[in-house]
């Protein structure tokens, strides 16, 4: 278990500066239309990434947090004309991460996005993204996925894992999935989102067993599915860690729960994250802790100072378990 991180690089000093920090294992995309990268692409990438002292440990797929509309592969979730041509370039993509001798690639099966209801104020006049159910347009418009069931969506899913995780098995490289980021209620946007659930989840990784399908296990999102996340969530990372089906961590916090909710730093959330940190290690995960979503800070580089902060929290609590003091 070391510290990781997914943050775009602005330049290549911020490699220089994640390498000087110590945070030496990295998520990382090659430049350019992530449907058009070959795979000299993908290892011109890699080269340049240990040319910092650096291990580039995942990419994402090109499957994202946006909504459909700006997917690249979009008919794969949509189930259109080009489903199986599309999902035949995600494999020849996972191929070539194998090649490239990258051990894991994140990805999202999302139709919506990401909805919240606007920014409000945190530690200090931050400003924290949130999203409360009371101020959200409970009749918003479908977009382009138009009406989508509980069952067609796992269809289509199982659709995808049943062509994909053969492929990742036999090029050793592990598909991470990101839950659905928040909860929303069945049929918001005309979609119910199966993967906004802690059962939909548990389902999701036992369909098409196998021990290179597993989760990006976005522990802030997760706790937007719980009504009290301090408390129910140590179980739930017990239950996926045992089976092993956690392939990296997104190590965030909020203040609130299903439904109601602010993001914030991890030191000031309602989670313990010290207490997190102790299941992680208790069921013998040992993959990337990164940060994820910290606020909008203040000064002159608010992205850099930010996560920044949460580097330095998070190698911390790591170093104090590695010498016994947690």
């Amino acid at each position: 278990m070391y510290i990781g991180t997914q943050v775009e690089a602005r330049d290549d000093d911020d490699f220089r500066v994640w390498a000087q920090l110590g945070i030496k294992h990295i998520c990382a995309d090659p430049k350019g239309d992530p449907a058009s990268w070959s795979l000299d692409d993908i290892l011109r990438h890699r080269e340049k990434v240990e040319g910092f002292g650096l291990v580039l440990d995942m990419i994402q797929l090109p499957m994202s947090s946006r909504p459909i509309e700006d997917a690249p592969y979009p008919d794969i979730l949509l189930a259109g004309a080009n489903r199986d041509r599309q999902i035949d370039k995600v494999c020849q993509m996972i191929e070539n991460i194998g090649k490239a001798g990258i051990p894991a690639a994140k990805y999202n099966l999302n139709l919506i996005g990401i909805p919240r209801t606007g920014m409000e104020r945190g530690r200090g006049g931050s400003l924290n993204e949130a999203w409360r159910w009371e101020k959200a347009d409970h009749n918003a418009t479908p977009g382009l996925a138009g009406q989508l069931s509980e069952d067609e969506n796992w269809e289509r899913i199982d659709y995808f894992l049943e062509r994909v995780i053969p492929v990742a098995q036999s090029s050793g490289v592990r598909l991470a999935c990101h839950p659905h980021d928040p909860y929303t209620p069945p049929g918001y946007k005309g979609v119910t989102r199966v993967l906004g659930t802690v059962e939909g989840l548990k389902k999701f990784v036992t369909m098409r067993e196998n021990p290179y399908h597993g989760l990006n296990f976005c522990q802030g999102s997760i706790a937007e599915m719980l009504d009290n996340p301090r408390e129910e969530i140590d179980d739930i990372i017990r239950w996926f860690g045992r089976r092993e089906k956690i392939f990296n961590v997104h190590f965030r916090n909020i203040r609130g729960g299903k439904l109601s909710f602010m993001e914030s730093f991890p030191d000031e959330g309602d989670m313990d994250m010290v207490q997190s940190l102790k299941v992680y290690r208790e069921v013998g995960y040992k993959w990337m802790i990164m940060p994820d979503h910290v606020p909008t800070i203040a000064g002159r580089d608010p992205v850099g100072v930010a996560f920044g902060y949460c580097y330095g929290y998070i190698t911390a609590l790591l170093e104090a378990m590695k010498s016994g003091q947690l």
